[in-house]
């Protein structure tokens, strides 16, 4: 087989109204029938964040086990859960989410500006969390929103040792107003500073979402994309839905001859084991 891309999606975020979003997939049923369209336009990892019955963004335990076991049932994704939360979500709440037994969570390494908000990961919490991922068996997806977040993920690896299943996958957020910029320079920068052996994603925020995108593709990274990043399809024009992400995100893959990876391979790839 030659090489392929792993494509994430993250459908919904926390920063988005629904309200202001009508397109944004909030319920269980819009997210479900959500991932089922990525899958099929070849997305193989869905990076979840939750809302509740008021479209507001929610850690509760039961709705989050309920997500994972309706997106199971309904797909072959990899089911990725955010501990970032909100930013005012508490950390005894965001290192709870790993009790939904999702396959994959999310791990910030670092404290970032995030717009008029600070997202908070201290050293310590982000110690906690990481140790409860190896002792729960979740894969990690190391989130690198600067530069300094690479050192701390080396320093996180050094002291506490490999991730559960082996191998260390990053994403790259880039263009968050108080992180690193989305260019290609960056990019690079970022990438020759990570871990040997690790594998990444990287996903433009807002206006950088294509430049990162072919940045990505060209130095043979894989791709995040979604309406937790990006609402505009282009100028003026609103995405409708994050299938059309996730759509253009394969068609640029399968442009470079890295064609969308299968859930299965993304499984072997990442260390994710069947549940």
């Amino acid at each position: 087989m030659g090489a392929t891309t792993l494509i994430t999606v993250a459908p919904t975020g926390a920063e988005s109204a629904k309200a202001d979003v009508p397109a944004l997939p909030v319920t269980l049923d819009e997210l479900v029938q959500t991932a089922k369209e990525c899958e099929a336009a070849g997305a193989a990892v869905i990076h979840v964040h939750i809302r509740d019955d008021d479209a507001q963004p929610t850690l509760d335990l039961s709705l989050l086990g309920d997500t994972v076991q309706a997106l199971r049932e309904a797909t072959g994704l990899i089911v990725q859960l955010s501990t970032g939360g909100a930013v005012t979500d508490p950390y005894a709440d965001r290192l709870r989410v790993l009790d939904a037994e999702p396959d994959m969570c999310s791990l910030t390494c670092g404290t970032v500006n995030f717009g008029d908000d600070v997202f908070m990961n201290p050293w310590p919490f982000m110690v906690e969390l990481y140790k409860r991922t190896q002792d729960m068996q979740v894969v990690p997806e190391f989130e690198l929103f600067d530069l300094g977040q690479v050192a701390a993920l080396h320093r996180l690896l050094d002291k506490h040792g490999p991730p559960y299943g082996d191998h260390v996958h990053c994403d790259l957020v880039m263009g968050v107003p108080g992180g690193m910029p989305g260019d290609a320079r960056t990019l690079v920068a970022a990438v020759e500073a990570l871990p040997d052996g690790a594998t990444w994603s990287a996903t433009g925020v807002g206006r950088t979402s294509l430049p990162v995108m072919f940045a990505a593709l060209s130095a043979g990274g894989h791709l995040r994309v979604g309406m937790e990043d990006t609402l505009t399809f282009a100028k003026g024009r609103p995405v409708t839905a994050n299938v059309q992400l996730v759509e253009r995100a394969a068609m640029a893959s399968h442009l470079v001859q890295r064609p969308p990876m299968t859930p299965a391979a993304a499984r072997a790839l990442l260390g994710v084991k069947g549940r």
